[in-house]
């Protein structure tokens, strides 16, 4: 009997800790050190890391593993020796230098390194409109490098971070262009082509690239927060785990387990991940956490597994004061972000003959997208039913053509479906819903694209009047959740997330529909006689600040 992976669950306890690695070995005060090795505990108790002769205190650790700490490093962060105090004893030590006390001898000419914006044209825009930036040293390819405009966010929440609320990676006063929706359409050493992003402002654009920061450059967004506005910021603390135990396998097999993450959007602008026990082979891949492990020949192994991540993850209520009267007919339906998110897929059927023929009857000769939208949310509240308990999973959404009733998931996916039909980009997301005790449930709602203002969230649930403690009254729900959200939806899934096999094409499966996150592969392990037992939780809110 023999588990590869498992290896790191038995006894180390008495082993000397010992350093691998120390990442950054220069810093600064505020910076993330992570400290790679062994033996350091898989909980740190009463263990702690020391530097440079004095020992780091219990609220600057992020996460305690057997085989990595990472820590924020405190203000006063003298030079000197790195040791991991265990039970066991003391490692020997690393080497840290603070390098605000290191002389810079000859400073780099910015000038000639980070990039440089010369131009941008247009200089004003709608979210999506496509401009083009002119200059020099953007880089031959993009790579990591990003476009960052002003964010459209409440300015009570970018005056906080000013004056110190830095919780984890978020620059709450830029949005980055998005992959997700195509922004990035050219990028050269000179210029770039990219679409306003959906959730900009009026101010300053950067470019962010390894060699630097560029010039600010003034753009102008033509979105006015009278018409979409995000605010009310809300962060929480989310744990995600599941559990395999009872392996039984007859040959060498592997299993690999795909978690899903907290997605990135202009409403849930940080989602960063915190702790991660074990170590997984790729932290974020198709925006999943992928752990990968082995299975020698054996008849049984009588052990459980768990597999957990905390994030922190921020969002924002939305609020939206759109009508036909803004919101004009697609003008570039052959962009991306159009093709892609009115075709069909796996999960929403809208080349379905019935839900072409019901989109028909319900939008009739109307042409304005937003009529369309608002014509097929009113009649699903006026002529369906929601149920006050999920159905099976077994159920398809498709059933409501007959049944004319359903649950949150089924209403996220019928009405994506029929919006798809009527030629509106539109997606299903899945999360959670956080409640005013904290309490997290799975749920499911909407996001529509319309041109020029960006995606737009609706609730077909809570439209419906489905019960849940907001932290917030809704005195008229129907009419407010089209076009608004609260900040207490948490997404997993924007649309489906369509995973491809990476075992082999005769791997086995298996897929979990109507949960947190709408993707194709949870779980695969290779060819062979191997069971096992998986338990997948649901996300636990430990706490919002």
């Amino acid at each position: 009997m023999a588990l590869v992976i498992l290896t790191f669950a038995t006894v180390k306890a008495k082993k000397v800790p010992s350093i691998a690695t120390v990442i950054p070995s220069v810093g600064s005060p505020g910076d993330t050190m992570v400290i790679r090795g062994t033996n350091f505990g898989s909980t740190r108790g009463s263990s702690c890391v020391e530097i440079g002769g004095s020992r780091i205190t219990a609220s600057s650790y992020i996460v305690w593993t057997d085989s990595l700490i990472k820590l924020v490093l405190p203000s006063n962060v003298q030079d000197g020796l790195i040791v991991v105090h265990t039970q066991a004893g003391r490692s020997k030590p690393g080497f840290f230098a603070n390098e605000t006390g290191i002389p810079v001898a000859v400073p780099k000419d910015a000038k000639t390194t980070s990039p440089t914006i010369a131009s941008i044209s247009p200089a004003t825009g709608g979210y999506g409109t496509l401009i083009t930036i002119t200059g020099s040293n953007f880089g031959s390819i993009r790579g990591n490098s990003q476009v960052l405009f002003s964010a459209a966010r409440d300015d009570a929440d970018m005056a906080q971070q000013t004056a110190g609320d830095t919780t984890g990676e978020m620059d709450l006063q830029f949005i980055p262009a998005s992959m997700t929706d195509f922004d990035y359409e050219y990028w050269s050493d000179n210029e770039i082509r990219v679409r306003i992003p959906d959730g900009a402002a009026s101010g300053p654009l950067v470019i962010a690239s390894d060699k630097g920061k560029s010039n600010t450059y003034g753009m102008e967004v033509t979105v006015s927060k009278e018409n979409k506005f995000f605010h009310s910021r809300k962060t929480y603390v989310i744990q995600v785990n599941a559990d395999i135990e009872n392996i039984n396998s007859k040959n060498s097999t592997s299993i690999t387990l795909r978690m899903p993450k907290p997605v990135v959007s202009a409403s849930q602008p940080m989602a960063t991940l915190t702790e991660c026990i074990p170590e997984p082979v790729l932290e974020d891949f198709r925006n999943t956490v992928v752990y990968k492990f082995e299975l020698a020949k054996s008849n049984s192994a009588n052990r459980k597994t768990r597999y957990q991540q905390s994030y922190i993850v921020s969002t924002y209520a939305v609020d939206t004061n759109l009508s036909s009267k803004l919101v004009r007919q697609y003008s570039e339906k052959e962009r991306q972000i159009f093709k892609v998110f009115t075709q069909a897929d796996n999960l929403v059927a809208s080349e379905n003959a019935e839900i072409i023929e019901l989109a028909k009857k319900i939008t009739g000769k109307e042409k304005n997208p937003f009529n369309k939208a608002k014509l097929i949310y009113t009649y699903i509240l006026q002529n369906y039913k929601l149920k006050d308990k999920l159905r099976k999973s077994d159920y398809s959404p498709m059933d409501l053509l007959k049944n004319k009733d359903g649950d949150a998931y089924d209403f996220s996916i019928f009405y994506a479906a029929l919006l798809r039909a009527s030629g509106i980009p539109a997606n299903p997301v899945s999360g959670i819903l956080v409640d005013s005790e904290l309490n997290a449930q799975n749920h499911w709602w909407n996001e529509i694209y319309f041109e020029g203002y960006g995606w737009v969230p609706a609730d077909i649930a809570l439209g419906f009047g489905m019960e849940y403690k907001s932290f917030k009254a809704v005195e008229n729900s129907a009419e407010f959740y089209f076009g608004n959200l609260d900040g207490q939806h948490i997404a997993f899934s924007r649309g489906w997330n369509e995973l491809k096999q990476t075992i082999s094409d005769n791997s086995k499966i298996v897929y979990r529909p109507k949960t947190y996150a709408l993707q194709s592969i949870w779980e695969e392990s290779s060819e062979g006689n191997v069971n096992y037992s998986s338990l997948w939780n649901n996300p636990v809110v430990l706490g919002i600040y």
